[in-house]
C-alpha cells in the first residue's frame, strides 16, 4: 500500500511538474512573460494580411487594376513623438485600480488624449465619469454651443497608442485646410469602423486616398484625391450630425461618405420583454477552457483546436411595428426598428447642412458578422464569439442578421428616394471571421478588402462627374479655417 501511495503521488508531481514546464515553454514561444498570469487577446486575430482568397471573387470597376490593391499608403509623414508630459499622464492613468470602490470603472488612457466638449462635460467634479480622471483634461469650446459630439481628437498629435491627426484632429496624414485647385475632396464619417482600432497601420479613407491618387497618375487625370477620415470611436448619429455641420461641411467636400450602423442597432427596440441570464458556452469542456484561458496560455492553445457555434439562448418574442413591410420599408415612419427613425432624422439634418455648400452624400450599407449559423474558432476568434454571445446576449445570431439587413434596406431606400449615390458594402463584404478582430471591427486585411470594396464603387461615380465636368467643383475663394486648438484644464475633485 506504501508503494502504491508513493508511486501515486510521484505519478502526480511528475504530471503536475510538466504541465507547469509546458506552461512555461508555451508562454516563451508565444513571447509572454513566463510568471505572470496572462490576460486573452482580445485582437487576436489582428496580423492577418491576406484577403483569404477573396480579392479575385469581388466585381471590380472596368478602369481599376488589380495590382493597385497591393500598393500600400507611404507611412504618414506626420507621425512624431508623444510629449514628455503625456507620457507622465500615461503612467497616471495606467496605475489607476481597476474598479473603484463604488464598482465604477476608471479613467480609461484612450479618453486622457481626446479634447472633451466643455458643454458635454460641464464640471468635471460633478460629472460621474470626468471626475476620474488624473486632475487634468483637454477640452474644447463647441462653435455652436451644443454638447455633441462629446470630445474631438487633439490636433497634430502623435499618441503612443498609433493615432496620428492632422489639423482638424481628424486621423491621417497632414492637410492644407484650404482646399486646393484640382482637388476632390472626399469625407468618410462614422464611429469606430470608420477611425479604426488605433494600433492597425492605416484607416479605409488612406488607403483610398493612396488608390485613388495611383489610379488618377495612371489614366492621366488633372486631378487630386484627398480622402479624409472624420470618424471617432463610441459616437451616434446626432453626434455625427455635429460633426458634419461644424466641422466637415466648412471644408466644403465634393463627397460625404456615412458609414455607421453599430452603435444604435438596438433589439431591444423590437423586443418586448428582454429576458435576462448567464451567458456561457454549451459544452463543459468549452466553458472549462474559456475559464482557464485567461490563465494559461496551454488552455489558449486548446481553445483554438476548437470551431464554436451560437451559445445557448433564451426564448424571447420580436414585435414588429404594425403594417411594416420589411422588405420594402416606409421610411418617413416614426416607428422603425432599430433606432432607425431617429438615425434618420440625423441623415436629413446632415443632408441639409451639406447641401448648403453643395457637397454630395452617401450613407453606405454597414456589414458586420451577423450571420445565423456562424461558426468561429474558440481561441483565435474569441473576441468575435464574446461579442455576439456576450455584448449582444441574448439576442440570436439570426435576428441579429434580419435586423442588419432590414437596417441596410433602409439606407439604401434613403438613398433612392432623396437621389443620392449607394455604396453597398454589406452586399459584398464576406461573411469571413478572419477579416474581422470583432464581431464589428475588421482585421488589417478586412479594413483593407472593404476599402477595396468601396473603391470599386467610388470609382463610376468619379469617373460620371469627371465626364460631365461637375468635379473638381470651383470653391468660392475661402481662407484658412480657424485652427482647432483645444484648451488643458486642471482641478481636483474632492473624494466623495
Amino acid at each position: 500500500m506504501r508503494n502504491l501511495l508513493a508511486n501515486t503521488l510521484l505519478t502526480l508531481i511528475s504530471v503536475a511538474v510538466c504541465l507547469v514546464l509546458a506552461e512555461v515553454a508555451v508562454r516563451i514561444i508565444d513571447g509572454e512573460s513566463p510568471v505572470t498570469l496572462a490576460l486573452p487577446k482580445i485582437l487576436s486575430s489582428q496580423g492577418v494580411d491576406t484577403t483569404g482568397g477573396h480579392l479575385d471573387n469581388l466585381p471590380r470597376a472596368a478602369s481599376v487594376d488589380r495590382d493597385l490593391f497591393f500598393s500600400d499608403p507611404p507611412p504618414l509623414p506626420n507621425r512624431g513623438k508623444s510629449p514628455l508630459e503625456w507620457v507622465e499622464l500615461e503612467k497616471k492613468v495606467q496605475v489607476a485600480p481597476p474598479v473603484a470602490a463604488d464598482g465604477s470603472y476608471p479613467f480609461r488612457l484612450w479618453d486622457m488624449f481626446k479634447a472633451w466638449n466643455s458643454v458635454f462635460i460641464g464640471d468635471p467634479c460633478k460629472h460621474p465619469y470626468m471626475k476620474r480622471a488624473p486632475g487634468t483634461l483637454f477640452v474644447f469650446d463647441p462653435p455652436d454651443g451644443q454638447p455633441r459630439p462629446p470630445y474631438r481628437y487633439l490636433p497634430n498629435a502623435s499618441g503612443s497608442d498609433g493615432l496620428v491627426t492632422n489639423a482638424m484632429g481628424w486621423r491621417g496624414p497632414a492637410i492644407s485646410l484650404k482646399r486646393s485647385p484640382k482637388t476632390i475632396r472626399i469625407v468618410f464619417v462614422g464611429a469606430s469602423t470608420v477611425a479604426e482600432i488605433r494600433l492597425v497601420p492605416f484607416s479605409g479613407p488612406e488607403y483610398l486616398q493612396n488608390w485613388l491618387n495611383l489610379w488618377a497618375k495612371a489614366r492621366k487625370l488633372d486631378v487630386t484625391f484627398e480622402v479624409l477620415n472624420a470618424g471617432r470611436e463610441g459616437i451616434g448619429s446626432i453626434d455625427i450630425a455635429a460633426i458634419v455641420k461644424n466641422e466637415v461641411a466648412p471644408m466644403r467636400p465634393d463627397l460625404v461618405v456615412y458609414y455607421e450602423g453599430g452603435n444604435e442597432l438596438q433589439l431591444a427596440t423590437v423586443v418586448k420583454e428582454v429576458p435576462k441570464g448567464t451567458p456561457r458556452p454549451a459544452g463543459a469542456i468549452e466553458r472549462w477552457l474559456r475559464d482557464a484561458a485567461a490563465y494559461s496560455s496551454l488552455a489558449r492553445r486548446a481553445e483554438g483546436l476548437i470551431d464554436v457555434g451560437e451559445w445557448p439562448k433564451p426564448d424571447y418574442e420580436i414585435v414588429w411595428p404594425k403594417d411594416l413591410d420589411e422588405f420594402d420599408p416606409d421610411i418617413t415612419r416614426p416607428d422603425l426598428p432599430v433606432n432607425l427613425s431617429r438615425i434618420i432624422r440625423n441623415l436629413d439634418s446632415i443632408r441639409t447642412d451639406l447641401a448648403t455648400v453643395g457637397s454630395d452624400f452617401s450613407v453606405a450599407s454597414f456589414h458586420w458578422l451577423a450571420k445565423d449559423g456562424l461558426v468561429v474558432n474558440a481561441g483565435r476568434q474569441k473576441a468575435i464569439l464574446e461579442t455576439l454571445n456576450i455584448s449582444y446576449f441574448p439576442f440570436r445570431y439570426r435576428d441579429l442578421e434580419r435586423l442588419t439587413a432590414f437596417e441596410n434596406r433602409v439606407f439604401a431606400k434613403y438613398d433612392v428616394v432623396h437621389g443620392l449615390p449607394f455604396i453597398d458594402v454589406a452586399g459584398h463584404m464576406p461573411y469571413d471571421p478572419n477579416l474581422f478582430s470583432d464581431a464589428i471591427h475588421n482585421t488589417v486585411a478586412g479594413i483593407k478588402l472593404r476599402a477595396w470594396i468601396e473603391l470599386q464603387q467610388l470609382v463610376p461615380i468619379i469617373e460620371n462627374h469627371l465626364a460631365d465636368g461637375s468635379w473638381p467643383r470651383p470653391v468660392p475663394e475661402m481662407g484658412d479655417l480657424p485652427a482647432y486648438q483645444p484648451r488643458q484644464i486642471h482641478f481636483t475633485c474632492k473624494s466623495s
